[in-house]
């Protein structure tokens, strides 16, 4: 059995928390915490400290914080020669503290607190100084998901600036169209059919197959009716930006 800890208390951390509850072959030993009560119903209290000093030597520490607290709080951890990961996406290896070995553990999925995910199909991106620290992690990794890439960190940013054009981006559009739905006494329900086969058509066409719509058809007409109806100049400037690359890459093809 490998011994874990976790340091984090943020969305990240919570379905850590809760996968690796199921794990048999994991026994999460700590998780660290600014405030106990963020994680109580989770874990038992016990297992829940507020003070680096607390810590307890384990096979393995993963660092669960904002991107910005990732070196900070590397700097803190009480050992020497430990196995530390981060589970950023966007955050080289080389942040961590140096006089711990490193590794990066990084799931790439959206994740909510109030949304429960299926962690056996997440990708798992990993990356360790040492073969054998690998390996730790893929066991690790393997004990929660089916699905494991060894990913370097360059590899990794690249993944990760996708995923915000994949997923960031592509729901401040459902916010976009939700906003002018509401101004038009319209249900965004009406839109979530349309949504759902959108995002079912990527599991067996290419983005260049699934692309439909007005500017894939370079449809002057309906685009300018589109832009003469939006008031909204930050919408309009963004149905502009986003028509002229997908014609743009039509004509690169």
């Amino acid at each position: 059995m490998i011994s874990v800890s976790i340091i984090g208390s943020g969305n990240v951390a919570h379905h850590l928390i809760a996968a690796f509850k199921k794990a048999s072959e994991i026994e999460l030993v700590q998780v660290l915490s600014r405030q106990k009560s963020s994680l109580t119903h989770l874990l038992d209290s016990d297992k829940i400290i507020t003070d680096y000093v607390n810590l307890l030597p384990v096979d393995l520490i993963i660092i669960a914080v904002s991107d910005d607290a990732i070196d900070a709080v590397s700097s803190q951890i009480p050992f020497q020669n430990q196995l530390v990961v981060h589970t950023s996406g966007s955050v080289n290896i080389d942040a961590l503290n140096d006089k711990n070995r490193k590794g990066v553990f990084y799931p790439l999925q959206t994740f909510s607190k109030s949304k429960a995910v299926d962690f056996k199909i997440i990708p798992i991106c990993l990356e360790a100084q040492s073969e054998s620290d690998y390996k730790m992690l893929e066991t690790v990794a393997k004990s929660i998901s089916e699905v494991i890439y060894q990913v370097n960190s360059e590899q990794r940013k690249a993944l990760h600036v996708a995923a915000v054009f994949v997923s960031n981006f592509v729901n401040h559009m459902y916010q976009m169209g939700n906003e002018i739905c509401t101004e038009n006494n319209l249900s965004f329900d009406i839109l979530k059919t349309l949504i759902q086969e959108t995002a079912n058509k990527i599991l067996t066409l290419s983005p260049q197959e699934a692309q439909t719509g007005p500017a894939k058809r370079n449809d002057t007409q309906t685009i300018n009716s589109h832009l003469s109806f939006l008031t909204d100049e930050n919408q309009k400037e963004i149905y502009k930006l986003l028509t002229k690359s997908i014609i743009d890459h039509g004509k690169k093809l």
